[in-house]
């Protein structure tokens, strides 16, 4: 994975190419004062300041030149306002000129220099675009998040095939081995007896996919305690209720959740945070054979309560119930999950924004308010407790399922079944997925809700 760490550096005076910032309605103040060949090169181009647009300007050398660029504010930088600069710049090292801070734009310069190509027999390979910041070691701090959303993108944007349940503990693994945690991992037998839910989704799968339960625990026993769960159902068929091939066409990115877990692990192992971790994957295959569990049976999950299988496709609620249940036996202070759980998410609020619901309302509406400021939003939905009529069943404890309407709040009443009965639960239903590219933000695997999720940890435990 590329080292996006690589894409900053500290500001000492070294030479490097200006980047002047303006507006559409700074452009013409700004360009009064630039030399005649300047305004004239601006003009043949016809740039006109907008956001996203910039052009090159030769300085008195062949080697030197600097750059304009149109932002929608100078004062208040996004993540991806320089994105395209990022992406389109010769290689070389830049700073912003006038003492404009890059701020949040840090993150989408890191960002667009990230690429995908572990299966491109001739990769692209584009040096560095550095760029100069004064703001230490909060640039860094911007990268670091930059990486750990690479790190979604390229286990999300990796086949089924070489990203499985194996795989994904391998992952898990690395960062064990990186940070000092302790890897447990349940398989066998004893996931079948202790864990029934995960092992029942996962049973189909072939040996080299067989369902295990991921466990990485880290820090000081005596710190709070942070339980962060992951969707890993590395590829969903649907199970006996079989999705359609446009529906299963996308399923890789399915451990979306597993991806975000793992990446929020990082952040806050590398981060060193005062608090007690216990990051938690259940990862499956939802496969399709002749031991695949079927419609209206009934399992006995790890908390006791049984569960009446409505739909195998509603597979991920069942792998997080057991995961949420072992989590809770720790009695975490906060419990966070991230999964790509249901499509009736997607058609509510589409590809960019994750439903998030949270035992309480306060705290949601907070956590909330807090995404929109770090340009990582979130949209809190309710946990309508008289919509738990729609998961009765008349033969079990409930149904996985709940009818069709509101299918992203049964799902999340459901886990809220075994989520911790003490301390806070945040719940992310995220898609993991952009289906359209822009400067920053290729088309593929996403982060979306991380750095909300790992800013509210840090505010709250750092």
């Amino acid at each position: 994975m590329t080292d996006l760490s690589q894409c900053i550096a500290i500001e000492q005076g070294q030479a490097a190419h200006n980047i002047f910032l303006v507006t559409m309605a700074s452009y013409d103040d700004w360009l009064k004062e630039q030399p005649e060949r300047w305004r004239s090169l601006l003009a043949a181009q016809n740039f006109s300041a907008k956001a996203g647009q910039f052009a090159i300007l030769p300085e008195e050398k062949a080697d030197q030149w600097s750059v304009v660029a149109g932002v929608a504010d100078i004062d208040a930088l996004t993540p991806w306002c320089l994105a395209k600069l990022a992406e389109d710049l010769p290689a070389g090292t830049y700073r912003l000129s006038d003492d404009v801070k890059a701020g949040a734009a840090i993150l989408g310069w890191c960002l667009a220099q990230h690429s995908f190509d572990r299966y491109q027999s001739t990769p692209e390979k584009k040096e560095a675009r550095i760029l100069l910041s004064s703001q230490w070691p909060e640039a860094e701090a911007l990268a670091i998040e930059a990486q750990a959303t690479a790190l979604v993108r390229d286990l999300v944007n990796t086949p089924a095939e070489d990203m499985g349940p194996e795989a994904l503990e391998g992952q898990a693994q690395t960062l064990a081995e990186k940070y000092g945690a302790e890897l447990e991992v349940v398989r066998g037998d004893v996931l079948e007896q202790g864990y029934p839910l995960i092992h029942a989704v996962g049973r189909a799968a072939s040996r080299h996919h067989a369902p295990r339960l991921i466990e990485l625990h880290w820090g000081n026993e005596d710190h709070p305690r942070l339980a962060i769960i992951g969707k890993g159902v590395c590829f969903d068929s649907g199970g006996l209720d079989v999705k359609s091939a446009t529906g299963m066409r996308l399923m890789k990115k399915d451990m979306g959740g597993a991806a975000h877990a793992l990446a929020l692990a990082s952040l806050v192992m590398r981060n060193k945070l005062p608090v007690r971790l216990h990051m938690l994957i259940p990862a499956v295959e939802n496969a399709i054979a002749g031991n695949s569990f079927r419609p209206g049976d009934i399992i006995k999950s790890r908390k006791g309560d049984t569960v009446e299988i409505g739909n195998t496709d509603a597979e991920g609620r069942l792998v997080l119930a057991d995961a949420f249940t072992k989590a809770d036996e720790s009695e975490p202070d906060l419990m966070i999950d991230f999964a790509t759980l249901t499509g009736a998410a997607r058609i509510a609020l589409g590809p960019d924004l994750p439903a998030m619901f949270c035992s309480d309302d306060k705290i949601g509406r907070n956590f909330a308010d807090l995404s929109q400021d770090v340009h990582d939003p979130v949209w809190h939905m309710p946990l309508w407790q008289p919509y738990e009529e729609m998961l009765k069943s008349p033969i079990a404890d409930t149904n996985n399922i709940g009818g069709a309407f509101a299918g992203s709040v049964t799902a999340a009443l459901f886990l809220k079944r075994f989520a911790p009965t003490e301390g806070d639960w945040f719940h992310f239903d995220t898609f993991a997925w952009r289906p359209t590219p822009r400067p920053g933000q290729a088309a593929g695997g996403e982060a979306l809700g991380l750095r909300a999720s790992w800013h509210y940890i840090k505010a709250r435990f750092g």
